[in-house]
C-alpha cells in the first residue's frame, strides 16, 4: 500500500493509494475525499457488542468504523490541528495511545479500552488510553507536531498527560503527581506519567486543555457581557 502524509506538521493529511482488494480501516468521519472506485463498508467495531460499547463510552471513540477497499485513492484527516504519523504494530510490540489519536489502520489490529483507573490509578484528569495490538500499520494524529523519544533500558521520561500521545507496550509506567502536593495543585501540571524504557514515547507539542483555557480568556468577556445585557 502506497501512502503519503502531506502538509506536515501543522495541517497533516494522510493520502493512501489502494490496489485492488487492498484495505484500510479508519475512524468514522476521518475521510476527506476518495475515488469513486473505492468501496466503503461501515461496521460496528469488532470483538463483540459490549467491547464496542465500552470503546465508544470509555475510550471516546466512534461506535462505528469505515472499511475502504481498493482500487483507488483516499485521504484522511483528524480534527486537531497537527501532525499524522505511521507506527508499525506487531505481535509482542503493541502500542498504548491516547483515545483521540487513532486515525486509521491496516492489517489485523485490535483497539481495546485500557482504563488505568482499575489498575495503576487514574490516567490523569479523565484521560483514557487505548491498547492497540496485532499486526499492521497504525496511523495516529497529534495536536501540534510529534516529538519522538527513544528510551534505552532503564531510561525514564516524565510527560505531562495532556502532551502524551502514546508509547510502545515494552515501556513500564506509572501516573503520579507533579512533584509534591503543592506542586501538583499549584504548578499547573497536575498529573504526569513517568515512563521507563526500553521503548518509544510519542509526545504532542501542544496541549488541548491549555488551548481551550486560552480560548476561554478571549470568549469569556463577550459571554459575560451578553449575560449582563440579558438580565
Amino acid at each position: 500500500m502506497k501512502y503519503e502524509i502531506k502538509y506536515k506538521p501543522s495541517y497533516s493529511m494522510l493520502t493512501v493509494e489502494l490496489d485492488t482488494n487492498e484495505k484500510i480501516t479508519a475512524e468514522a468521519g476521518a475521510m476527506t475525499y476518495m475515488d469513486p472506485t473505492v468501496d466503503v463498508r461501515t461496521t460496528m467495531r469488532e470483538r463483540g457488542f459490549f467491547k464496542t460499547l465500552g470503546l465508544a463510552i470509555f475510550g471516546a471513540q466512534s461506535f462505528f468504523v469505515n472499511h475502504y477497499t481498493g482500487p483507488g485513492k483516499i485521504a484522511f484527516v483528524a480534527a486537531p490541528v497537527g501532525d499524522i504519523d505511521k507506527l508499525n504494530v506487531s505481535t509482542g510490540m503493541g502500542m498504548i495511545i491516547q483515545k483521540s489519536a487513532y486515525v486509521a489502520s491496516t492489517g489485523d489490529l485490535d483497539l481495546d479500552v485500557k482504563w488505568e483507573g482499575f489498575t495503576k490509578g487514574l490516567f490523569g484528569q479523565g484521560l483514557f488510553m487505548l491498547k492497540v495490538h496485532g499486526d499492521g500499520d497504525l496511523f495516529i494524529n497529534t495536536f501540534g507536531a510529534i516529538d519522538k523519544h527513544d528510551l534505552d533500558e532503564g531510561e525514564s521520561l516524565i510527560v505531562d498527560n495532556f502532551h502524551l500521545v502514546g508509547f510502545t507496550e515494552s515501556c513500564s509506567y506509572h501516573v503520579t503527581g507533579f512533584g509534591g502536593l503543592k506542586e501538583t495543585i499549584l504548578s499547573g501540571e497536575g498529573f504526569v506519567t513517568n515512563i521507563t524504557g526500553p521503548g518509544t514515547v510519542y509526545i504532542q507539542t501542544k496541549n488541548m486543555r491549555e488551548f481551550v483555557d486560552w480560548l476561554w480568556t478571549l470568549i469569556a468577556p463577550r459571554v459575560n457581557s451578553m449575560q449582563a445585557r440579558a438580565r
